[in-house]
């Protein structure tokens, strides 16, 4: 089916007046704020437990949920952008999520606070494949390595700002300000990018609803079924249905996904052709698997630092403080370095760094490892980290044409989110599996410091550490995906070089005109 291209309704923007950087900077905002929410509730975690006597098991879902909202819709919300522009789209879901976060700290029970995160993950869903499409569509390939370094450089830092920033509100103003925050800087996000952020040609979409369904369905299936399954000791849930048979249900749904896409000779909500380059498939999987490692690696280290080291909300995610700083540091200047060389290099040590930094700090988890030896293996994880984000995702976006760049754009970070949702539900399976070995379940629904017995600290200790090898496994599939990185074809996607095929008839001259404007920092 052909795809029309149009120009969008006018705005205040022109091919020869758009500015990349200002653009830039203002969607930087609320992409900041809706990655730091997925980690934020990390450190506020037992105040939540506590402040609304919820279960560690349930409490759990506060995190999970946000993230399945998040992932699921990302693929038709990519295509959302290409239909009515990444500026009209990520300005609704700018405001959807800034209600919601109101909505989230006025919650009185868990099962209300669950459901205001559900629709605050739908608005960051709208949001999050308008800033990868924008940079895509206004930065020439030439330039886009400093702009991904800057959108490498917020991805890292926000998550792992998110449990300093909510140790520092949970002690000094409660729980609930975890979520209050978001509202005024919501509204700042808001103006700016009202103003700063260009209005992009459109094209003519229709929407796969059976592709939808079936990617919806099949990732609930898994992720329930995997966080579920050590509270339903890996049995039944009702009558017939038990957790192994939604996650095989899941499985078996997300397979009919991929095989419909292939089939499907409309308007597919994933393109296949995307995959046609090595470096979109391989990035995908390395920016899966770092999804995965960075959402699961500050909960068993907040809960232990509070519930093991007696430490508040705010002095636990201090330890984080290290690789949030290094890593927001060095990211930029990884961005720039990978524009000029081949980022395969960066991402290998960036992934190795990583998976050795958790090996490591899993390993002298005890009741009473000195704090700076606990800091050594966290900066090295803030180090890792800037040598992750932007090499894969300029890898990934290289060689994408422009008209690819919201599908293209929806699939990356779809994959990121299913990588964070599958490590919150499997973290959570984890550190319930290793306290029920070492302690009995004794110490599940243990909150900070004194509720803990001293002769526990040890096994809870050990179970926190343990949990720890996990990410440090996954990251692996990361780094072995980045060994096959092939060097982004210079300029490909605007030259004719791969994937630029694909989309020559569907660009027009206007698209070509809009979107090649030279775009200097």
């Amino acid at each position: 089916m052909s795809r029309t291209p149009h120009r969008a309704t006018p705005g205040p923007h022109t091919s020869t007046d758009i500015r990349p950087w200002p653009a830039l900077w203002s969607l930087v905002i609320g992409f900041f704020m809706i990655l730091v929410d997925s980690t934020i509730v990390s450190v506020a975690t037992p105040a939540i437990m506590e402040g609304l006597g919820a279960g560690i098991d349930s409490v759990i879902w506060v995190t999970s949920a946000y993230l399945l909202a998040y992932a699921v819709p990302l693929l038709v919300t990519g295509r959302l952008g290409d239909r009515f522009g990444p500026k009209r789209v990520y300005l609704v879901g700018l405001v959807v999520f800034t209600l919601s976060s109101a909505w989230c700290g006025l919650s009185a029970s868990v099962e209300a606070l669950i459901l205001a995160r559900v629709v605050q993950g739908l608005g960051a869903a709208l949001m999050t494949p308008q800033t990868m499409s924008v940079i895509t569509r206004i930065f020439p390939p030439e330039r886009r390595g400093a702009a991904m370094g800057l959108w490498g450089s917020v991805a890292g830092i926000a998550t792992l700002i998110g449990p300093v920033l909510g140790g520092v509100l949970v002690d000094s103003a409660g729980w609930e300000w975890i979520f209050f925050i978001n509202v005024p800087v919501g509204v700042v996000g808001f103006i700016l990018a009202s103003r700063l952020v260009p209005t992009l040609p459109t094209t003519s979409r229709r929407f796969d609803m059976l592709g939808v369904f079936l990617s919806a369905a099949g990732l609930f299936c898994l992720v329930f079924g995997i966080q579920e399954g050590e509270s339903y000791d890996w049995g039944r849930i009702a009558g017939p249905l038990s957790v192994w048979s939604l996650i095989i249900t899941g499985i078996v749904l997300l397979v009919a996904f991929v095989i419909w896409q292939h089939v499907n000779r409309g308007e597919p909500l994933v393109p296949l052709t995307l995959f046609r380059d090595r470096n979109f498939s391989l990035a995908n999987t390395s920016i899966t698997a770092m999804g995965f490692s960075i959402t699961t690696l500050a909960l068993p280290l907040m809960l232990y630092a509070q519930t093991v080291r007696g430490l508040s909300p705010t002095q636990a995610a201090l330890l984080l403080t290290p690789m949030a700083v290094v890593s927001g540091v060095l990211a930029p200047f990884v961005g720039k370095y990978v524009q000029r060389n081949n980022p395969k290099y960066i991402a290998i040590a960036g992934f190795a760094g990583m998976s050795g930094a958790l090996f490591w700090l899993g390993s002298i988890l005890t009741p009473d490892v000195p704090i700076w030896q606990l800091l050594l293996p966290v900066s090295l994880l803030g180090l890792s980290s800037a040598g992750i984000w932007a090499p894969v995702s300029l890898t990934a976006t290289r060689n994408l044409a422009p008209s690819l760049a919201g599908a293209g754009s929806g699939v990356y970070n779809t994959t990121r989110q299913m990588g964070a949702v599958l490590g919150s539900a499997a973290i959570a399976a984890v550190m319930q599996s290793r306290l029920m070995a070492n302690l009995g379940g004794s110490a599940m629904g243990a909150t900070p410091g004194a509720a803990l017995p001293d002769r526990a600290r040890a096994g809870y200790a050990l179970s926190m550490g343990q949990a720890l090898y996990l990410p440090a496994v996954v990251i692996l599939l990361g780094l072995a995906a980045a060994l096959f990185f092939a060097r982004p074809q210079k300029n490909a996607a605007w030259s004719g070089g791969a994937g630029a095929a694909p989309a020559g008839k569907d660009d027009g001259p206007a698209d070509r005109r809009r979107e090649t404007t030279p775009a200097d920092p």
